[in-house]
C-alpha cells in the first residue's frame, strides 16, 4: 500500500513546466502531494491515488491560484563592493562599455572596490540584492566570483556568496570567475595571469570546496579561446563543471568553446552564428540570455533565438545581477524583457527561469519542474494563467514560497 502524504496543496492550476504534454505543463484544477520533501503526486486533484490522503495528511487549500516551481537564477554577481552609477551615466551620454573597460573602469572598477571590502561587508552589501530575488520567488540562486582577482580576495567572494545562502536559507552555486579581466598587477601579462589561475587559484578553490563550476570571460577585451582552453582543461582535472560568457560583443567562437568542453551554459550570446547553436545542441550546452545586460549596454543586436530553437538549444534567462551591465534585481523583469526584447514566448521565458535554468547549473535531476521524486520547492501565484508572470511589470508576486 502507498503510505500517505505528509501534505497536499490544492490549487486551480500546477504549471509543472516539466517537458511535453500541455503548455506550462499545466494541470487544472491541480493537487501536488510531498512527502519527505519530495513530490509523490503531482496530477488533477480529482485523479489522486486515495491512498495518498491519511489521517494526517495536512490539506493545504490554494483557492484558485497557480503554483509553479520557485525560480532559478542561473546568472548574478551579486557579491560586489561598490556599484558604477557614474558609468552608467557616462554611457547614456555616449560613452561605451568597452571604453570604460580600457581606461581602467569597468570591471576592474568594482575589482578596487570589493578588494577593499570585507567580507562581512560583501555579505551585508549582498543581502538586499538577494532578498529582492527571493521575493520574485526565487529559490536557486548562482553566485559568481570575479570581482578580486587574487587568491584572496576570490576565496573571499566565494566565502560571502556561501555565507548568503547559510544566512537567508536559500540554495547558492557557486562559479570561480578567476578569468573575468586580466587584474592591474598582470597588465600586459595575461598569459602569467592564465598560469596563475591554473597553478594557484584552481587549486585552491578545489581544496576548499567553495565553488561548484568555472566560469570565464570570452571577449576581445577579456580573454582569448586559447587562454579559456587551458583554464577549462586544468578545471576538469578538479572535477569543476563549465559555464562560459561567450560571444556577448563579438562572434568569438565562443559558443563552439563552451560546446567543445560540454559546458553546463554558454551565456549572453548576442553574437552567437548558426555553426555555434549547432554546435551547443550536440553537446547539450544551455543557452543563458541576459536581457538585463542586453538593455543596460543598448546592445542592437539580439541572441539568435530563431536558430536555438531550430536547433533545439535549451534557453534560460537571468539576470545578470551585476553593478555595472545589469544592476537587475527582479528576475521576473528578466522574464519580461526576454519576451519583449528577445520575442521568447511567455511558456519560453517561464521555463527558462525553471526547467532551463536548472538545466544550466546541473541540478535538473532535482529541481526545475514540479514531478514526481523531484524537491518540493515551489512557489504559490494570485494569478489566472502562468502567462502572467511574464506579463506583469512588477505587478505580481508570489503569495507564498516553500523550500524544504
Amino acid at each position: 500500500m502507498q503510505d500517505p502524504a505528509e501534505h497536499v496543496w490544492q490549487a486551480g492550476g500546477i504549471a509543472t513546466m516539466a517537458r511535453g504534454g500541455a503548455p506550462y505543463g499545466q494541470i487544472e484544477d491541480g493537487a501536488l502531494a510531498v512527502r519527505d520533501g519530495h513530490i509523490v503526486w503531482a496530477g488533477a486533484r480529482l485523479e489522486m491515488p486515495p491512498a495518498l490522503l491519511g489521517p494526517r495528511t495536512a490539506i493545504h487549500d490554494c483557492g484558485r491560484d497557480w503554483i509553479t516551481p520557485t525560480l532559478i537564477d542561473c546568472h548574478t554577481h551579486i557579491v560586489f563592493g561598490g556599484n558604477r552609477a557614474a558609468e552608467f551615466e557616462a554611457r547614456l551620454q555616449g560613452d561605451s562599455y568597452e571604453a570604460a573597460a580600457r581606461r581602467g573602469g569597468g570591471i576592474l572598477s568594482t575589482v578596487r572596490a570589493t578588494r577593499a571590502a570585507s567580507e562581512a561587508e560583501l555579505v551585508a552589501s549582498a543581502g538586499p540584492r538577494l532578498v529582492r530575488l527571493m521575493a520574485d520567488g526565487v529559490g536557486v540562486v548562482e553566485i559568481k566570483s570575479g570581482y578580486g582577482l587574487t587568491l584572496e580576495a576570490e576565496l573571499k567572494m566565494l566565502r560571502a556568496a556561501r555565507a548568503l545562502g547559510r544566512a537567508h536559507g536559500i540554495e547558492v552555486r557557486t562559479s570561480f570567475l578567476g578569468a573575468h579581466a586580466v587584474p592591474p598587477e598582470f597588465a600586459g601579462r595575461a598569459e602569467a595571469y592564465v598560469d596563475h589561475i591554473i597553478g594557484d587559484m584552481l587549486p585552491a578553490v578545489a581544496a576548499e570546496g567553495l565553488a561548484d563550476a568555472v566560469d570565464a570571460f570570452a571577449e576581445n577585451i577579456a580573454f582569448s579561446n586559447a587562454q579559456i582552453r587551458r583554464i577549462f582543461t586544468a578545471a576538469r582535472t578538479h572535477g569543476f563543471a563549465l559555464k562560459l560568457h561567450a560571444d556577448q560583443l563579438t562572434d568569438g567562437a565562443g559558443a563552439e568553446l563552451a560546446a567543445e568542453f560540454g559546458a553546463l551554459s554558454a551565456d549572453h550570446l548576442e553574437y552567437t552564428s548558426d555553426l555555434g547553436a549547432r554546435a551547443m545542441a550536440a553537446s547539450g550546452t544551455v543557452a543563458v540570455l541576459l536581457p538585463g545586460a542586453y538593455a543596460t549596454v543598448g546592445a542592437v543586436r539580439p541572441p539568435p533565438v530563431a536558430a536555438f530553437r531550430t536547433h533545439g538549444v535549451g534557453m534560460a534567462v537571468a539576470t545578470d545581477c551585476n553593478p555595472g551591465s545589469s544592476p537587475l534585481c527582479s528576475l521576473l523583469m528578466a522574464v519580461n524583457l526576454a519576451c519583449v526584447l528577445f520575442r521568447l514566448t511567455p511558456e519560453e521565458a517561464l521555463a527558462g527561469v525553471t526547467r532551463e535554468a536548472a538545466r544550466a547549473l546541473g541540478i535538473a535531476d532535482r529541481l526545475g519542474t514540479l514531478e514526481v521524486g523531484k524537491e518540493a520547492r515551489f512557489a504559490v501565484w494570485p494569478i489566472g494563467h502562468p502567462r502572467e508572470l511574464a506579463y506583469w511589470m512588477g505587478g505580481v508576486g508570489p503569495r507564498k514560497v516553500f523550500l524544504p
